[in-house]
């Protein structure tokens, strides 16, 4: 008996946009609430990051409650509680080994599905879009639920102004599925790119190979998030501004087509820069930084939600996402928005 000849996907097959979803810890912590603490003020912070509140997980809630939470709220916003994979973008995983994943998956009734964590700090969710489109157009998957999750607190030097003001934790969602490139809610083209050169900028210095096979106890500080804010700040614009001109480049299209800019939520001051630099207007610009602070990698799906939640996210509209992290890295994509149910 002959054996049938491989399936081979579709043409054209692209990753389409199903569903959102969101998660947030249950109490926000306010400026005022840092400030007695760090010898600053609600106005200083405000005026540097335009921050006003961010959420800090209670003790007992890890990385994969708020995944779970964020992947759940994406399933049901897309009609079906099915994936063939689960990608969780986080910097922050339960434990260093095992991948946190396929915990998530197994949680949310996925066991079988294939699960992995993808690290890449803040533009983690953008690489892991790129991978699950990957996946779609390899037609190794027909549905995958991409997921940014972070406990960054657990990062977090309590007593440095510069830091713990800015970082929050929070988890946002969204289903990905086979469809054609043509159709409304499809990614892409994708722009991709790191410069390990720059890896001091943005660190935690302890628990990795490198320092513990290095012979030398750790600083206590080395084992907190660390980063030079100026030259991030420096970085963050440039590699944004160029990696979002190069997605709109290859997708014809250009800065007037779009309606929406929604980039990671680092600094409301890198955000219009940005949009500066790209000729873009800032009012095009969503930005929730305001409520939920930087939440890394979760977060440019938590204002994906918030956005399609508040309306601003509307069918038709054109909406260019792009990120910068550490390692450094970036990344940027494009799509025009979907006809989604709002919860």
């Amino acid at each position: 008996m002959t054996a049938p000849p491989p399936s081979h996907p579709p043409p054209h097959r692209a990753a389409v946009l199903a569903g959102v979803g969101g998660c947030l810890p249950p109490t926000a912590v306010t400026n005022d609430e840092l400030a007695q603490r760090l010898d600053s003020s609600d106005a200083w912070i405000r005026s540097r990051t335009g921050i006003r509140q961010r959420y800090f997980a209670p003790p007992g809630t890890a990385t994969s409650d708020l995944a779970v939470g964020a992947g759940a709220e994406a399933l049901k916003s897309s009609g079906t509680p099915d994936a063939d994979a689960v990608l969780l973008a986080t910097t922050t995983p339960d434990r260093p080994c095992p991948a946190t994943a396929p915990v998530v998956a197994a949680r949310l009734g996925l066991t079988g599905a294939a699960a992995f964590d993808v690290s890449a700090v803040c533009t983690g969710f953008v690489y892991a879009l790129a991978a699950a489109a990957g996946l779609i157009a390899a037609g190794a998957a027909e549905r995958v639920l991409v997921i940014g999750a972070e406990t960054f607190s657990t990062l977090l030097d309590p007593d440095d102004r510069s830091t713990a003001v800015i970082f929050g934790d929070g988890a946002g969602a969204v289903v990905l599925r086979a469809g054609e490139a043509a159709e409304p809610g499809a990614l892409g083209p994708f722009d991709l790119g790191s410069d390990g050169g720059r890896e001091d900028l943005i660190t935690v210095p302890a628990g990795g190979s490198r320092q513990r096979l290095s012979g030398v106890e750790a600083a206590p500080r080395d084992r907190y998030f660390a980063m030079d804010g100026k030259e991030v700040f420096r970085h963050a614009v440039r590699r944004m501004s160029a990696s979002a001109r190069a997605v709109l480049d290859r997708a014809g299209l250009r800065p007037d087509d779009v309606d929406h800019l929604v980039g990671h939520q680092a600094n409301l001051r890198i955000t219009n820069h940005v949009a500066d630099e790209v000729g873009i207007p800032r009012e095009r610009c969503f930005s929730n930084i305001a409520e939920v602070g930087n939440t890394a990698a979760a977060s440019i799906p938590l204002a994906l939600d918030q956005a399609h939640a508040d309306g601003v996210l509307t069918a038709g509209g054109r909406v260019l996402l792009t990120a910068f992290g550490g390692g450094l890295t970036w990344g940027s994509t494009v799509l025009t928005w979907p006809r989604l149910d709002r919860a």
